[in-house]
Order: structure tokens, then C-alpha cells, then sequence
């Protein structure tokens, strides 16, 4: 049991039938009237993000989510492959349950599968993953504004605003969490 007054970022608990984790948290003291904890939590299922209010005191089961790691194998259809990289099996995720990010993706990456009591809710890439770039158009010479971008195709066929110097055959390095492009690798 985990009670409001100690909710942090990143813990999960039960409530009303459902699984949350806390996204971001305030111990509110008012000047009149009892303290609270006010947090936005989003629902590991659904994926669905509300803003509540919690008394201190209240008590909730704690949600054990466990984030495994596997290494993505191949698509067929909707239905995305993962390996275990201990037991070597392999398991079919729904093409639903992965995330906008998972764009950046390319097969032999390892991502995070994270499940609760045996039921796969999402898939969590690596942070930061080198692409080639396939497609892009050249850089303009004395086009030299400050952070002018364009539009680059990479190898996993997503598209991501990269620098003017940025050429065609370049491995680049993307933050997965925003989709943006960091730096040369």
C-alpha cells in the first residue's frame, strides 16, 4: 500500500479498478483549510492522462508494472515481434499497443516491454537510436539563417526536421521521447 503523501513521479498504483502512474505531483498547503496532493496521473492501459486531487491520507494498492527487455525481431501485418532476449521467445504485440515513437525503431533494437499481471500495455524505445538518413533534399549554399531545418527521411521510413547541413547517407542521432533530431553520430 503507497499512501498519497508519498506519491513520486514514475510510481503506479491501483485505483477504481484501473492502473496509474504518476506523471507529476504538488504537496499543496493551503493557508486555510487541510493539505492535499495535487498530481496528474496517466492510465498505463488506456494511456489517458486526468489531473486529481488526493487527501494525504488516502491509501492505495501498489501496482507492480514490470518492464522487460526484449529485442524487436519483425513485423508481419499488425502484429510486431519481440524476443525474449533470456528465454529466447518470441511474443506478438498489436500493432495498438505501440507507441507514436516507436517509429524510430528498426529491427535487432532493444525496447523496454512493459506489462502488468501478464498483459502487454506498451512498448518503451531506447531514448536515443542512430539512423541513416535516405532521403532528404541538399542544403542551399549562403543559406545561413540561425536553425534553419528540413524535412529528412530515415531507414525506419519516419520523417524528423534536421539542420541544413544534414546530407543524404548521414547516421544521425534522435531523441525518441520528442522525435527530434540531437547531433551527428
Amino acid at each position: 500500500m503507497i499512501s498519497a503523501g508519498d506519491f513520486r513521479n514514475g510510481v503506479t498504483f491501483e485505483m477504481d479498478g484501473g492502473v496509474y502512474s504518476i506523471i507529476e505531483f504538488q504537496h499543496v498547503k493551503p493557508g486555510k483549510g487541510a493539505a492535499f496532493v495535487r498530481t496528474k496521473i496517466r492510465n498505463v492501459i488506456s494511456g489517458a492522462v486526468t489531473e486529481r486531487s488526493f487527501n494525504p491520507t488516502e491509501k492505495f494498492p501498489t501496482a507492480f508494472v514490470e518492464r522487460k527487455e526484449m529485442e524487436y525481431c519483425y513485423n508481419d501485418g499488425d502484429l510486431y515481434y519481440f524476443m525474449d532476449l533470456e528465454t529466447y521467445e518470441q511474443i506478438p504485440i498489436n500493432a495498438s499497443t505501440l507507441g507514436d515513437n516507436f517509429k524510430f525503431v528498426k529491427e535487432n533494437m532493444e525496447c523496454k516491454v512493459m506489462s502488468y499481471k501478464g498483459n502487454v500495455f506498451g512498448v518503451e524505445p531506447p531514448n536515443f537510436v542512430e539512423l541513416l538518413v535516405t532521403e532528404t533534399e541538399p542544403g542551399v549554399r549562403g543559406d545561413t539563417a540561425t536553425n534553419v531545418t528540413k524535412p529528412a527521411v530515415v531507414e525506419t521510413g519516419a520523417e524528423v526536421r534536421v539542420p541544413i547541413f544534414i546530407n543524404e547517407g548521414d547516421m544521425i542521432r534522435i531523441d525518441t521521447r520528442t522525435g527530434t533530431y540531437m547531433e551527428r553520430a
